[in-house]
């Protein structure tokens, strides 16, 4: 074997090692980033879909409400849908004395938190 077949057995081996290291850096970076995504995806299915979800469920319930319904805001005041106004709900909270005189307030659609529909007979 002559000098210059060994300087190109030398150049060939240390071509083979260059290609090893590259796919093991690309393997160690796969592994490094695999659980990042894998944790990701869970937080995603495990709690920003069923909220969304949700929302989408009490914005349909709060879209289907009509006068007569049962309501509770978020602040844990009950009462009776009277009137609806745009943006706006009438809420019959009770009477204030007499039976005519009855404590009404006005709320945004926003703060009822359960719709309770008034069952036809």
């Amino acid at each position: 074997m002559g000098l210059f077949e060994l300087t190109v057995f030398a150049e060939g081996t240390q071509a083979t090692q260059d290609a090893a290291q590259q796919a093991g850096g690309i393997g160690s970076l796969l592994s490094m980033f695999l659980p990042m995504v894998i944790i990701i995806a869970l937080l995603y299915f495990m709690m920003i879909r069923p909220q969304r979800k949700r929302e989408k469920e009490t914005k349909q319930m709060i879209d289907a409400m009509k006068v007569g319904d049962k309501v509770v805001t978020i602040g844990g005041i009950c009462g009776k849908v009277v009137k609806i106004k745009d943006e706006f709900v009438f809420i019959e909270s009770g009477n204030i004395g007499t039976e005519n005189e009855k404590s009404v307030i006005k709320m945004e659609r926003d703060a009822i938190k359960t719709v309770q529909t008034k069952i036809k007979n």
